[in-house]
């Protein structure tokens, strides 16, 4: 019984030996692993990568509005749609296409008589009708001259009012996709210069983000960390930062 005894406790202290053996083994790979990929990211290089293009918009909005005011509602609006006849008609002859001009629905502003304390009473002193005109064309500058021009219907006793132009580019998104390229490029090569310096080379590309992406008017240094979009401008300077991490050889 005692020699069944012994050989059991030098069982259990061989498969004692064995577990601390393979927990030391484990602990070795393991911390061999960790201080690898310790030193991986401790051999990368994170920086900033930028491009710039200056683009013409070719998409133009336009918006102008017809306003007419009197005592009378129906008098209001039959003033206010041969105004607005005059208007159309204006535009027709500046060559706009009919497809190109959108007619919102007439706005109508009650305008109420005041007590002797110049405060508005429920009695309606006049009725203030305004119908706008939208005009979306690919034809920029033909537009955007009509724009400057079209006050000349104020000689033809028109209430007219125009409104700034907005510019667009319609194909934004396919060159946000060629500078983000750009940007990225021009990242590798600040990391080239960086590491260069101290004789490394750069390796692959580990990890990329898109930064700020904005759109401004030419002669803009604004950098907002939310991005611009610019649409006041005819032309304008658009510009992508990307952060890129590269490994170092």
């Amino acid at each position: 019984m005692e020699n069944a005894k012994g050989f059991k406790d030098s069982q259990i202290i061989i498969l004692g030996v064995c577990i601390a053996v393979a927990t030391i083994i484990a602990s070795l790979i393991l911390s061999g692993g960790f201080l690898k990929v310790m030193k991986f990211w401790q051999h990368t290089i994170t920086v900033k990568g930028s491009a710039q293009e200056i683009i013409k918009s070719d998409y133009i909005v336009w918006d102008c509005s017809v306003t007419k005011r009197d005592s009378n509602l129906q008098t209001a609006y039959k003033e206010l749609k041969g105004d607005m006849d005059k208007a159309l008609a204006y535009m027709t002859s500046k060559n706009v296409s009919d497809n190109d001009m959108h007619i919102n629905q007439i706005d109508i502003k009650r305008i109420y008589q005041k007590d002797k304390d110049d405060k508005d009473t429920n009695i309606v002193d006049s009725y203030e009708l305004t119908q706008t005109i939208e005009i979306r064309s690919n034809e920029i500058d033909k537009i955007d001259a009509l724009a400057r021009q079209s006050t000349e219907l104020i000689d033809q006793g028109i209430d007219f009012e125009s409104q700034t132009p907005q510019f667009f580019y319609n194909k934004i998104d396919a060159l946000k996709v060629e500078m983000l390229a750009k940007a990225t490029e021009n990242a590798k090569l600040r990391a080239e210069s960086i590491v260069g310096s101290v004789g490394n080379k750069i390796g692959g590309l580990q990890s990329a983000k898109m930064g700020v992406f904005q759109i401004t008017p030419v002669t803009s240094t604004q950098v907002s960390d939310y991005g611009e979009d610019d649409t006041t401008s005819l032309e304008k300077k658009v510009m992508v930062v990307v952060n890129a991490s590269f490994s170092i050889q």
